[in-house]
C-alpha cells in the first residue's frame, strides 16, 4: 500500500497555475494532518501547519510558506469532490482486499453543521459505504436531503465488485430495483422493513403470526451495564408475501424477525425489526449482519461527531462540507489501523503532542 502522503500527490490541482502560491498537495497534507492531531477548522490547519512546516518539508516542500485559513477554505470549497472522495476509497481497498463474502452497509448520514435554513442551505447528507469486518469506509456519496438518499445508494452499489457480498441497507434502501442491481452484481441483499413499503411489512408481520418459524437463534450479551437479547427467527418469503408480489422482488426467499430487549438498571426496552434477503440460512447467521449493520452508526457516525466533532463544522461553502466529512473519514481509518491500545481520542493528542508518534501514523 502506498505511504499516506502520497495520496494528495496524486490529485491533480485544479486551480490556474499561474495564481498559485501555495502547492495543492502540501494543502490537502495539512490538513490531513491536522485531523490526525486534534484539529478541527482552517485555523487549527494554519497552526498545524506552522508548528510541523520543517515535517512537511520532508514529505512536500510548501511553497511560499505555510496558507492562510482563508486559502484553505477557497480550496476545500473549490475542490472536486470526487478527486477526494477515490482517496478514500483507494485507502479502504487497500486495506480490506476483496469485498467477497465481506458485509458492506449502507446508511446516510445528515452533517449536523450545515444547517437548513443557515444562509440559503438546505443540509447536506453523506451515504456511506463500510466494511463491517474491517470497520472501514470504502466509499460515499452526497445526497441534498434524506430523500435524496434513495439516489445515491445505486451509486454505491455500481462501484464495487459485490461478488458473494452481503449489502444490508436500512428501510430507505428497500427497493424493488436496488435488490435487481445487487442481485445483477451476484451480490446477496439484507434490508430492513418499514413502512415505506405498502405492503410488505404487514406481510412479514402476519406472516410471523400464521407461520411456524423454519428456524430460531438467540444471544444474550452483557456489555457497559446493559443486558441484551437478541432473538432471530426466519420464515419463507413465499409463506407470507403474496405470490404477485413475491414477483416484484427478485430472488427474494426469506423473512427475518429480529428482537432485541434490553435492561440498563430498571429501564427496560424492546423493539422488533423486519428484513428481507435472498438468502435462505440458518437464523443463527442473521444476527451478525444485523447487529454489525448498526456498527456504522457507533463506529462511524458516532466517531465522525464525537471524536472529530464534525457536527460542529459550519463550514458549508461550495464543497467544503463533503471534502471536510472525507478528510475526517481518511483521519478516522488511518488512526484506527494504527496497532496500540491508545483510545481514538488518545492517539489524535499524541500525534499533536508527539511528531514521531504522527510520523508513524502516516508511512
Amino acid at each position: 500500500m502506498d505511504s499516506i502522503y502520497s495520496y494528495p500527490s496524486s490529485i491533480e490541482d485544479f486551480r490556474m497555475e499561474k495564481k498559485c502560491f501555495h502547492k495543492l498537495s502540501g494543502i490537502l497534507l495539512t490538513g490531513l494532518l491536522t485531523y490526525l492531531s486534534h484539529g478541527e477548522d482552517y485555523e487549527d490547519m494554519v497552526l498545524s501547519g506552522n508548528t510541523r512546516e520543517r515535517f512537511l518539508k520532508e514529505m512536500i516542500p510548501p511553497a511560499n510558506g505555510i496558507p492562510s485559513h482563508d486559502t484553505f477554505n477557497r480550496v476545500f470549497s473549490g475542490l472536486e469532490p470526487d478527486l477526494l472522495r477515490e482517496r478514500l476509497k483507494n485507502h479502504g481497498r487497500d486495506l480490506i482486499g476483496l469485498l467477497s463474502e465481506k458485509q458492506i452497509c449502507l446508511d446516510g448520514r445528515k452533517l449536523k453543521g450545515v444547517s437548513p435554513g443557515s444562509r440559503g442551505n438546505t443540509g447536506l447528507y453523506i451515504v456511506n459505504a463500510r466494511v463491517a469486518e474491517n470497520r472501514l469506509c470504502t466509499g460515499q456519496k452526497r445526497a441534498d436531503d434524506k430523500s435524496s438518499e434513495i439516489t445515491a445508494v445505486p451509486c454505491l452499489i455500481e462501484e464495487p465488485d459485490i461478488e458473494d457480498a452481503v449489502v444490508s441497507i436500512d428501510a430507505i434502501g428497500c427497493q424493488r430495483d436496488m435488490t435487481g442491481r445487487i442481485v445483477e452484481k451476484k451480490g446477496h441483499y439484507l434490508l430492513a422493513l418499514k413502512q415505506n413499503q405498502p405492503d410488505l411489512p404487514d406481510d412479514a408481520s402476519c406472516g410471523f403470526m400464521a407461520c411456524p418459524p423454519e428456524s430460531i437463534c438467540e444471544e444474550w450479551e452483557y456489555d457497559h451495564g446493559r443486558y441484551e437479547t437478541r432473538k432471530c427467527s426466519i420464515i419463507n418469503a413465499k409463506d407470507a408475501v403474496p405470490e404477485e408480489n413475491m414477483s416484484s422482488w427478485p430472488g427474494l426467499r426469506t423473512l427475518v424477525k429480529v428482537e432485541t430487549s434490553g435492561m440498563i438498571k430498571d429501564r427496560k426496552s424492546k423493539e422488533i425489526r423486519y428484513y428481507i434477503t435472498e438468502e435462505g440460512m440458518k437464523a443463527s447467521c442473521f444476527n451478525a449482519p444485523v447487529r454489525g449493520h448498526w456498527g456504522i452508526e457507533n463506529q462511524l457516525h458516532r466517531h465522525l461527531d464525537v471524536t472529530f466533532r464534525g457536527n460542529t463544522c459550519r463550514d458549508g461553502k461550495g464543497h467544503a462540507a463533503e471534502n471536510l466529512s472525507t478528510m475526517r473519514k481518511l483521519a478516522l481509518q488511518i488512526i484506527k489501523e494504527y496497532p496500540d491500545k491508545l483510545s481514538l481520542k488518545k492517539r489524535r493528542l499524541n500525534a499533536a503532542y508527539n511528531i514521531e508518534y504522527l510520523k508513524k501514523l502516516i508511512t
